[in-house]
């Protein structure tokens, strides 16, 4: 009998070390309050995301697309103690819950929170940044990829998170595609496309992109 996806996925995250008390805290308040908690990264994902913050050296992160504060929190326990994350977001009721947390952790001063339109706050960033996750609407994935490309340091790179969107890629052009269906194809295929950059999905969760300018 062949394995299911979600058979798969659970082995992973058996096997992958468990988060701390407090990520799982907010994980079952995000589960038990939000209207979408599916848009919180799981556990492997927050690890992942841990380690290529550990991996890279990375000392400025932005995060385009906040949530509840899972992602920030767990790509800030891998910042140096003068490493800085900077995560958008323009929702009021997931900000609530994500700064709460944040401000309870012992990351607080290495994660600023900036509410409002998220290309209004990269055109507002000064200097360079090592490490950018874009979690956010899907049908600003190109303008968002566009506006930080040319803000990256040296080495630094980008990860976009649901490149896959539960496999709904595979069927593009169907009657019942939807705007987030076609926009994430068509970044898919135009990053693949970018003579700018190198890139790698991965299939973690529910895909992640990786890319770095050639």
């Amino acid at each position: 009998m062949e394995p299911t996806r979600e058979d798969i996925e659970r082995y992973a995250e058996e096997h992958t070390t468990p988060p701390p008390p407090s990520l799982a805290e907010l994980a079952a308040e995000t589960t038990e309050k939000m209207d979408l908690p599916g848009m919180m990264v799981g556990p492997v994902e927050g690890r992942f995301l841990e380690t290529l913050v550990a991996i890279s050296g990375a000392r400025r992160v932005l995060e385009i697309g906040m949530f509840t504060g899972y992602s920030a929190l767990s790509m800030a326990a891998a910042l140096p103690p003068d490493g800085t994350l900077i995560t958008c977001d323009i929702n009021p009721a997931s900000e609530a819950v994500a700064r709460r947390h944040i401000e309870a952790s012992p990351f607080a001063d290495r994660i600023e929170i900036r509410m409002g339109p998220a290309l209004e706050t990269i055109e507002g960033l000064d200097g360079l940044l090592d490490f950018v996750f874009i979690d956010a609407d899907k049908t600003n994935y190109r303008n968002y990829y566009e506006a930080v490309l040319p803000k990256l340091a040296n080495g630094g790179f980008i990860a976009v998170d649901n490149v896959l969107w539960r496999g709904r890629v595979l069927d593009v052009g169907a009657q019942d595609d939807d705007g987030d269906t076609r926009a994430i194809a068509e970044f898919n295929d135009f990053v693949r496309n970018d003579p700018r950059v190198v890139c790698v999905m991965l299939t973690v969760r529910d895909g992640v992109t990786l890319i770095r300018r050639r």
